[in-house]
């Protein structure tokens, strides 16, 4: 690391930080932050900006295409740098927020791979952030423990590789200001996790992994992929880490990304690991990008499954394109939460759970998620099946398939309602989590389901949808602001609040649902709520 005296001018942390913590933003850390912010959050913000005009297009009628500018990098004969020794069997990744005793269950529950998520599954209170960014100091270190009145929680001698999430481009830290803007909360979380850990990883002959490697969530095309590997590099020299050092896989969760896979994985191509199948936040952008045109209108979700067409297209393309550069394909997430009080209800929903493994190890993934350490046996003997000694079936090309522009838009789904429990359950699902989130728990266990913002997006936007078209309801009648507000009070008046953050959830998730305008993020509406 290139040895410099921290310039801290113009630099302002506006909350406080425990002494235990303080190390986590040094006057170094900060520095380096605000070189980051300074050098790359004006193409941030003209790529936020370019989000936007390519809403209006698609608002005008103009629907996607695979770009014509890019039709050589499609064509073209190339591949991504070979995947590190700990990153090239990732049969089962688990996932999970940076909370401590998590963690180490996760690094310690058999799984190849554990993502540790700043973004969907954190609830970015200040204090989250920075004990987050502690515990992954911790874990890079093996000093990652935990002592409770039960029982005292340390690190397996063998655990799996680390990889971080951090926060999306369209997101800031309120918390840190770089010449009185807020800081790019992708920058603060990316560039704290480089600073205290890159070097450190490479230096050990042991660990949760042998380099720094990340989870891009959000990303919308090859630009922001772009604006990546210029960090990515800039870092690196600035920490004296070789170029490639970093390696990150890209969730391809946005409808305008399945148009650009390879073009992000060229852009990344020196630290590109793969491409994820974010299934859940892929619904919503679908929902949230086609939100004015009626025939575009879902059913509800436990209706739109993995096998609907444009699901089918969009993760069979995700394989194809994967393989043939060289690079990972990791399905989607099986949020099922085991109850170990109700048998019957498991079984039920391990049924689905392995039918789901099947079905991506049998197209060709190469690994797939799961929420919950009891789910790393059932997924991992899938995978075990099907790749056998290998480390992944990468070798699989996938030649036969061919997917066009209008089978990635292909919503038909036969027979599919929007019913009044699709109705009541998007607002319960709804309303709970926001209720976590704002008491600063991102990862809810709801229904014997883990939910994050994922799934709660895909309930806010679905009940903003269907209200904006008036859409038919299976019962009779139609959808309305009526009927959200009257079973939004039932639901409310139903549930016990033990976090007092009830209503003030209902607040926000009225703001969501009944807004004029389709707000962006629910995240973005909430973030002022929080302490």
């Amino acid at each position: 690391m290139t040895s410099r005296t921290p310039n801290l001018e113009g630099i302002e942390v506006t909350a406080a930080i425990p002494a235990e913590q303080a190390h986590i933003l040094s006057p170094e850390a900060l520095a380096f932050i605000a070189e980051l912010q300074r050098a790359y959050d004006g193409r941030r913000i003209e790529l936020l900006q370019r989000r936007q005009d390519r809403q209006n297009e698609l608002d005008a009628g103009v629907m996607p295409q695979f770009p014509i500018a890019t039709a050589q990098v499609r064509s073209a004969t190339w591949q991504v740098s070979p995947a590190p020794a700990d990153l090239d069997d990732r049969r089962v990744e688990i996932t999970g927020p940076v909370e401590r005793k998590m963690m180490i269950n996760a690094l310690n529950s058999g799984a190849c791979v554990f993502m540790a998520d700043m973004e969907d599954a954190l609830s970015p209170g200040w204090s989250n952030v920075i004990t987050g960014q502690q515990n992954l100091y911790d874990a890079v270190r093996r000093e990652l423990s935990l002592e409770t009145s039960e029982r005292s929680y340390t690190l397996n001698d063998e655990t799996a590789t680390l990889v971080v999430r951090p926060r999306g481009w369209h997101l800031v830290e309120r918390h840190v200001l770089v010449d009185g803007h807020p800081v790019s909360a992708s920058l603060f979380d990316a560039g704290l996790y480089l600073f205290h850990n890159a070097r450190q990883m490479l230096e050990r002959d042991s660990g949760p992994c042998r380099g720094p490697y990340l989870y891009l969530p959000k990303l919308e095309g090859r630009y922001e992929a772009r604006l990546w590997n210029d960090v990515f590099i800039h870092a690196q020299d600035r920490l004296g880490v070789p170029r490639g050092t970093v390696r990150a896989t890209v969730l391809v969760e946005t409808i305008l990304a399945a148009f650009e896979m390879d073009e992000i994985l060229y852009e990344l191509r020196e630290h590109a690991a793969g491409l994820n199948a974010g299934r859940w936040d892929y619904i919503f952008s679908l929902i949230k990008r086609f939100r004015s045109r009626p025939e575009m209108v879902l059913p509800d979700r436990a209706q739109v499954s993995m096998a609907v067409p444009f699901m089918r297209a969009y993760t069979q393309l995700l394989v194809r394109t994967c393989h043939r550069r060289g690079a990972h394909a990791i399905g989607g997430m099986s949020a099922f939460i085991p109850n170990r009080r109700e048998p019957e209800v498991t079984e039920r929903a391990l049924a689905r759970v392995r039918e789901d493994k099947e079905r991506e190890s049998g197209d060709g993934f190469d690994g797939t998620w799961v929420a919950h350490p009891d789910l790393v046996p059932v997924a991992m003997a899938i995978f075990d099946r099907v790749l056998g000694e290998r480390p992944n079936q990468k070798h699989r090309l996938r030649d036969d398939v061919e997917v066009t522009a209008g089978q990635l838009l292909d919503v038909g789904i036969d027979g599919g309602q929007i019913t009044q429990t699709g109705v009541r359950t998007n607002i319960s699902v709804a309303l709970r989590y926001l209720t976590s989130w704002l008491a600063g728990n991102g990862a809810a266990a709801l229904d014997d389901l883990m939910e994050d913002a994922a799934t709660a997006e895909i309930s806010r936007s679905q009940l903003w949808q269907w209200i904006h078209h008036g859409s038919a309801l299976a019962e009779g009648g139609t959808m309305s602001s009526e009927v959200y507000r009257t079973i939004r009070a039932e639901l409310a008046a139903s549930l016990e609040d033990g976090t007092g953050r009830l209503t003030e959830a209902a607040a926000v998730l009225d703001k969501l649902v009944l807004a004029h305008d389709f707000p962006e993020f629910l995240t973005l509406v909430a973030y002022g709520h929080l302490d």
